[in-house]
């Protein structure tokens, strides 16, 4: 049974069938993280820029475990410049990978790194389709990332960098994912909000469950 745990900010760890894939690896200095680390040994890492609190101990972690980073190619290439193995992509494509694929969607955001671009990733994991949004304003298109099956989605609702509440409830009407996880808030004082408050939303006018994962919760995923 895939399961994903929570270490806060916007990283996540999902694992299933021995492979486990770290997203957006902020640990050290991110003030919600309850993980060192040493402590997290993942397969892949998936970066969705290269802004500190998202690339965050990547390259370190790449290193350590040779885990294979996947992300934007000019992302990808500051692993490989450091030595790790890493799967350069872009916007709108897909690549199999040995647990299912990765397509890279857009995500309007800063990129962190000279000629990037912010990105946003759809995995099929053993099966299981999962958005994670990364850092990104509303934007029409992602319409279509909802045409694309989604099961469950991870969307920023931290506000002043990225999306609010409003908005994503928004989102969340046009993907129609079955589950939503809130993510990207409560870090700094700056993005405070309350997430129960975005539940509410939700349940207002969506038939999508919201399940709000403290740092350091693990929930199993269930297709």
């Amino acid at each position: 049974m895939p399961n994903l745990k929570y270490l806060g900010h916007s990283c996540f760890l999902l694992s299933a069938n021995n492979t486990s894939i770290i997203f957006d690896p902020f640990l050290t200095g991110n003030p919600a993280n309850i993980a060192q680390v040493d402590e997290v040994n993942p397969n892949y890492i998936l970066v969705s820029h290269a802004h500190e609190d998202h690339l965050g101990n990547g390259i370190e972690i790449a290193k350590r475990t040779g885990a294979i980073t996947i992300s934007t190619f000019e992302v990808a290439n500051l692993f490989i410049n450091q030595g790790c193995t890493a799967h350069g992509m872009h916007l709108g494509g897909s690549h199999k990978f040995d647990f299912g694929s990765v397509k890279i969607v857009p995500a309007f955001h800063g990129s962190g790194v000279s000629g990037g671009h912010a990105c946003g990733f759809v995995i099929d994991f053993f099966g299981s389709k999962i958005y994670f949004a990364g850092d990104t304003c509303l934007f029409s298109d992602m319409m279509l990332i909802g045409k694309l099956g989604i099961e469950y989605a991870l969307i920023p609702i931290g506000d002043n960098f990225t999306m609010g509440p409003e908005d994503a409830l928004s989102a969340v009407k046009v993907i129609h994912p079955k589950v939503v996880i809130p993510m990207h808030y409560n870090t700094w004082p700056l993005i405070t909000q309350d997430p129960k408050k975005f539940e509410e939303l939700v349940n207002s006018f969506c038939n999508t469950k919201v399940e709000i994962m403290n740092p350091g919760d693990k929930l199993e995923l269930i297709f």
